[in-house]
């Protein structure tokens, strides 16, 4: 909405770009990591991008910021998952620092993003 689609929004592309080094990162850096845990925190990044694409595509503010919450949840979920495998001695802690600093600014990306998406309201 008011631009040419969700390839445009830059919050997107910086979700986009995080799920691809997690799934680098998942390959390389946590081998040892549970298959479980490993395909989860996969899922929950590609989540957070793909729920900001589909919210984008919604012919309504009102419906693109029930996906933007979405996203902002899987942000939630994926900072739970790679600190368990931090943890659990899974995730080296330079990474999982760089991760987890990438994840939580995004996290308020998408915050704002929902604020400018989010009809006033009235008292």
């Amino acid at each position: 909405m008011g631009h040419k689609g969700f390839k445009d929004l830059a919050v997107w592309q910086e979700a986009k770009n995080l799920a691809v080094l997690i799934y680098k990162i998942s390959d390389n850096d946590m081998p040892r990591v549970d298959f479980g845990l490993r395909d989860q925190i996969r899922r929950s990044a590609v989540s957070v991008a793909s729920n900001l694409a589909e919210g984008d595509e919604r012919d309504t503010d009102k419906e693109s910021v029930r996906y933007f919450f979405i996203a902002k949840g899987s942000v939630a979920e994926l900072r739970t998952q790679l600190q368990i495998a931090h943890e659990s001695g899974h995730l080296n802690g330079s990474i999982y620092e760089t991760i987890e600093k990438d994840y939580a600014t995004l996290g308020k990306r998408i915050g704002k993003l929902i604020q400018s998406r989010c009809p006033p309201t009235r008292p």
